[in-house]
């Protein structure tokens, strides 16, 4: 287990606690978590992006309502990944609404995670969700980065679908960045919309070019 890991996760789920709440050990949990997001299926949805989406959230923290929240959301939102399956965020929203109570959270903190990790399925916060607007920030981040990252990022989405065709994945893909495109902003704090938007835009456009003008291309 990676201590630098399960002590973020220990600080979160402690702050999010509060002063004088009792609670149960928390590195139990972490050592939980963590096994379930080095599950050998993943490709992309793997420690490396529970650790770039905390990264993101931190660096992000000052647009939260309640930024310990928003990181511990960050580390349920895909506990559960089966990539053949589409109910992933509400499972791990599931799992949160179990482990965190029996953690030591109030019930109003557990539901504000668990109603987090449920918004991972659209990426679509509301006005005034601040908390919201964070994660679902962090969790896109990687559509902004470097050529590089951002092919590697879709090779290792491809692999965590290798069981699709070809075909098949080409065009449900495809209709994953039309849809993203069709969105009037993808990021919603104000560093996302001046530092991410414009690459991640870039990014996707890119991606789909790739997609529709070489069939044969995996990407």
């Amino acid at each position: 287990m990676s201590p630098d890991l399960s002590q973020r996760w220990s600080h979160a789920l402690l702050a999010a606690r509060g002063s004088g709440a009792d609670g149960p050990d928390p590195l139990p949990y972490a050592e939980n978590l963590l096994a379930r997001w080095a599950e050998p299926q993943r490709r992309y949805h793997t420690v490396a992006h529970l650790t770039a989406v905390l990264d993101h959230v931190d660096a992000l923290a000052a647009h939260a309502a309640d930024p310990d929240l928003v990181r511990l959301a960050a580390w349920f939102h895909d506990a559960v990944y089966l990539p053949d399956r589409s109910e992933n965020e509400e499972r791990s929203a599931r799992l949160a609404e179990r482990a965190l109570p029996e953690a030591g959270l109030s019930p109003e903190a557990a539901g504000e995670v668990a109603r987090l990790v449920r918004l991972t399925l659209t990426h679509d916060p509301g006005e005034s969700d601040a908390n919201g607007a964070v994660l679902c920030d962090a969790d896109l981040a990687i559509l902004a980065s470097e050529p590089a990252a951002y092919e590697a990022y879709t090779a290792a989405v491809r692999e965590e679908y290798a069981f699709v065709p070809d075909d098949a994945f080409r065009t449900g893909r495809a209709a994953v960045l039309h849809g993203l495109l069709a969105l009037p902003r993808l990021f919603h704090t104000p560093y996302g919309r001046r530092e991410w938007e414009e690459p991640a835009r870039r990014n996707l456009t890119a991606e789909l070019a790739r997609l529709t003008q070489d069939p044969g291309l995996r990407p």
